[in-house]
């Protein structure tokens, strides 16, 4: 019996593997049992988080750098709890391992009316609503225990989703053999005949093409490419953008990158480069509503080369089981052989625009925020007046973004920017979140300052839901908020350590700070008062389209 583990040893283990350091979670009697194990481990370390829903969207932000993420929640309240956030990573696929405690196995046979139930007898309630949130789920048995992990550890690498496994009490102490063979995911499929067919539909729309431009987008980065396109742009002049998802995915600072596309509300050289080529590569897009305006991409089908993570198209023909490795390096080769016979076209030009108003505005704090990113930081954006804000940065070399355009859920980033440096330790992360968006996960905060984080935080402050003002009601005393006193925060959290507090209202203001903190590392927490109704331009053609459509009617 000495060489054997506990399931809770093996699942660690496994993790471990896979790359996972840390563990985000919140402590429950079901759960204390794998904890043990957890705390054992040599090298996993437990982070331990303020609520359930903060720990999902610390994974999710860990995860977004990391092969994958560990969440860890009790049966019924916690995971529960959990759910917003596990959706979100499902929608923008970041595969977390969200790991239940769940009671023994003998109560749950016997139908016992156990508290964090529905008190029916039925404890597999809560994992059917996991399976529509996860790409595969594991009800761990003695029986089957390690083959399960495996097989959704396998799942969770391949699709880069989230997996879900329940691990009752019992069964984590159950004595399992340990994990010898390393745990690698199966390459996706590859169909010659399809490849073939594939490549001479690329070349019929390539040869011909005298402007070709590239418009990516963040699946590359989930399953990643993202070195093999970076590599493809830098052998080949392609004009290329992204799209704000995959914002941080490529070199910005690349003399061809042409900025971020976001439909109607993109300059007209940028539109011009995209959509008028005669043939439009298309890889790993998500063409959302926030992302384009409102659904006005004007990508013609007829001229588009699009690439996905297991499958390609040319035109109206689809090319299944062509996966990323491939389609790219065939769009690599082919390119670079036509490259010669392309037309430059006017690129845009990238700069910001020049503040319209004298003071502290949007305009002017998006100008110093472009002085203050250094190459190698992490940009992370709340959904609001900071995303659509961010989107028009040109980010320095090597420098991430983190933002959540499509599931949106308000108050991700600040719980996801601590996340995002957990996994990056000696990286710099700068978070940029609205005053309404902070006050619904503020006690990150505390787990920042527990953990002794050094990262920097702005909060923009203007007097409540801004973007929601935008898009409606502009008066309107739903989209108000209480104000609070935010440089109190970080000393009421049990800020000891050296901390950068401060208020600014003034240009000069936020400069001298942000010259503090780039001088010294250590966590900043920094009030920054914006006008009310002052929005970025981008959000203002944004919250216009989703204005109309979500006031549209059929006739």
């Amino acid at each position: 019996m000495s060489n054997l583990c506990s399931v809770g040893d093996y699942l660690v283990e496994r993790l471990s593997q896979l790359g996972i350091d840390e563990m985000f979670g919140v402590p429950g009697d079901y759960n204390l049992q794998f904890l043990d194990s957890v705390i054992a481990h040599p090298r996993l370390k437990w982070i331990g988080c303020s609520n359930e829903l903060n720990a999902a969207y610390g994974a999710d932000g860990y995860g977004r750098s990391k092969p994958a993420a560990a969440l860890l929640t009790t049966f019924g309240v916690g995971e529960l709890s959990a759910l917003n956030g596990i959706a979100g990573s499902y929608a923008e696929y970041v595969p977390v391992i969200h790991i239940v405690g769940a009671p023994a196995l003998a109560a749950q046979n016997n139908h016992e009316l156990l508290h964090h139930s529905l008190g029916d007898g039925d404890f597999n309630h809560f994992a059917r609503m996991s399976a529509h949130l996860s790409v595969a789920q594991a009800l761990l048995t003695r029986e089957n225990a390690t083959a399960e992990i495996d097989r959704v550890l396998r799942e969770a690498l391949y699709a880069r989703r989230p997996v879900y496994i329940q691990l009752p009490s019992d069964v984590a102490s159950f004595k399992v053999a340990p994990p010898t063979t390393p745990l690698r995911p199966s390459p996706p499929p590859v169909d010659p005949k399809a490849v073939e067919a594939f490549t001479r539909a690329v070349k019929t729309l390539l040869e011909p093409a005298r402007r070709v431009s590239l418009l990516a987008d963040f699946l590359a980065d989930r399953f990643e490419v993202r070195h093999a396109v970076q590599q493809w742009v830098d052998d080949v002049p392609l004009p290329h953008a992204t799209l704000l998802l995959g914002k941080g995915l490529l070199n910005e600072q690349h003399p061809l990158f042409c900025g971020t596309y976001s439909g109607l509300a993109s300059s007209e050289r940028l539109i011009r480069v995209i959509e008028d080529a005669d043939a439009i590569i298309t890889l790993g897009v998500c063409f959302s509503d926030t992302v384009t305006s409102g659904f006005t991409q004007n990508i013609a089908a007829e001229k588009r080369i699009d690439l996905q993570p297991f499958s390609a198209q040319v035109g109206e023909a689809r090319f299944d089981q062509v996966p990323f490795h491939v389609s790219i390096e065939i769009l690599h080769r082919l390119t670079a052989e036509l490259a010669p016979f392309w037309q430059s076209p006017a690129l845009p030009d990238k700069r910001l625009a020049d503040p319209t108003e004298a003071g502290l505005g949007q305009q002017a704090f998006w100008q110093q925020m472009q002085a203050f990113l250094q190459p190698g930081d992490i940009l992370v954006a709340e959904q609001g007046t900071a995303c659509f804000g961010a989107a028009q940065l040109t980010l320095p070399v090597g420098c991430d973004f983190i933002a959540q355009p499509l599931w949106g859920s308000i108050g991700f980033t600040l719980p996801a920017a601590f996340g995002a440096q957990i996994a990056n330790p000696t990286r710099r992360v700068v978070l940029i979140i609205g005053d309404g968006s902070a006050q619904l996960t503020v006690q990150a905060l505390g787990a920042a300052i527990r953990y002794n984080l050094n990262t920097v935080v702005f909060i923009l402050n203007n007097e409540g839901y801004t973007v929601e003002r935008a898009i409606h009601g502009a008066d309107q005393r739903y989209n108000d908020i209480a104000q609070w006193q935010w440089t109190l925060l970080a000393q009421a959290f049990g800020a000891t350590q050296p901390t950068i507090v401060e208020r600014v209202t003034e240009v000069g203001q936020l400069q001298q700070v942000m010259a503090k903190i780039s001088a010294t590392p250590q966590l900043g927490w920094v009030e920054v008062v914006l006008p009310k109704m002052d929005v970025p331009p981008l959000l203002s053609a944004v919250t216009r389209a989703l204005e109309e459509h979500n006031t549209s009617r059929d006739e």
